[in-house]
């Protein structure tokens, strides 16, 4: 399940929505961890997905469909095709609808 945030803008008079960062195919996320400096010291940082929006062409259904995927998402999209690596987001729960 994706996380949908509303936000206001109010200079364009518009609302945004924005989904959070989470590949479509793999269901990959942001990660959390620490910056560590030279004297070892931590801070908190976010390691980020590396994410795409692609279009894929669904050729038994004749049509495009716009993913967000990561790298790894586009390695698996050309290992099985897009219809079995769909198939398979669906199973494990990743992909509601497209």
């Amino acid at each position: 399940m994706q996380a949908v945030k509303k936000r206001v803008c109010f200079v364009h008079q518009e609302i945004i929505i924005e989904m959070s960062r989470v590949c479509q195919i793999t269901g990959k996320s942001a990660m959390v961890g620490n910056n560590v400096s030279h004297s070892k010291r931590r801070t908190k940082r976010k390691f980020d997905v590396n994410l795409f929006r692609k279009k894929f062409y669904l050729p038994n259904e004749d049509r495009w469909v716009q993913l967000i995927v990561s790298a790894a998402g586009l390695r698996t999209i050309n290992k099985k095709g897009i219809v079995a690596a769909i198939k398979d987001a669906k199973a494990k729960g990743i992909l509601e609808k497209i």
